[in-house]
């Protein structure tokens, strides 16, 4: 009988804790009353709004008008959230400064997976005063880019002359090109640091 034995090659201690690695993009943020529950603890679904605001300031970064896109011919391109996976990992408290970061991004014909944590910043306190980060949570959040449809049509009953708006006000299109370029950039940059 022969066994195979994998050798884990995280040197920290514990998981949650790493040595800082060059994310896409990092943006700290700072956490407000208004961010948490009574106990002075982020609500659970401000964990989003932190990774939300850092897709769009990376967006801002990249020269790209957020989340709305408009074509040639006027139609309006935007992106809507179709899956989020979130793990919660430890507690972000009132009047700290956290890091939400953007570590990898996969780019599909009409979506992108953004791969993102908040994290906190520690210093080990040893003669190398190595800085580490405190995973606090992390995500998967796969975006959608749709077209809007809310062009209003005509009904085809004759009795009425009301008009309906088209059942789907929206459709998935692809990538606009700007944007994958704006990414595929991005990620080119990120690996030849």
């Amino acid at each position: 009988m022969t066994t195979t034995e994998h050798k884990n090659t995280n040197t920290a201690v514990n998981n949650d804790i790493e040595p800082l690695i060059e994310p896409l993009f990092a943006k700290n943020y700072s956490v407000y009353i208004n961010h948490t529950d009574a106990g002075g603890i982020v609500y659970h679904a401000n964990h989003l709004v932190f990774f939300e605001n850092c897709r769009r300031d990376w967006f801002t970064k990249l020269g790209l008008n957020g989340y709305f896109l408009q074509t040639d011919d006027g139609d309006i391109q935007h992106f809507v959230v179709s899956q989020a996976d979130l793990q919660y990992k430890r507690a972000i408290l009132l009047d700290e400064i956290i890091t939400v970061c953007i570590d990898k991004v996969e780019l599909k014909p009409a979506s992108i997976i953004f791969y993102q944590s908040i994290r906190r910043s520690t210093s080990d306190n040893s003669a190398t005063d190595k800085t580490t980060s405190q995973i606090l949570s992390s995500t998967k959040i796969v975006i959608a880019c749709v077209q809007n449809l809310v062009k209003p049509e005509p009904m085809t009953n004759n009795n009425t002359n009301h008009v309906q708006a088209d059942t789907a006000p929206m459709r998935p299109i692809r990538v606009p090109k700007e944007l994958r370029n704006a990414i595929e950039q991005a990620i080119s940059e990120q690996m030849n640091h």
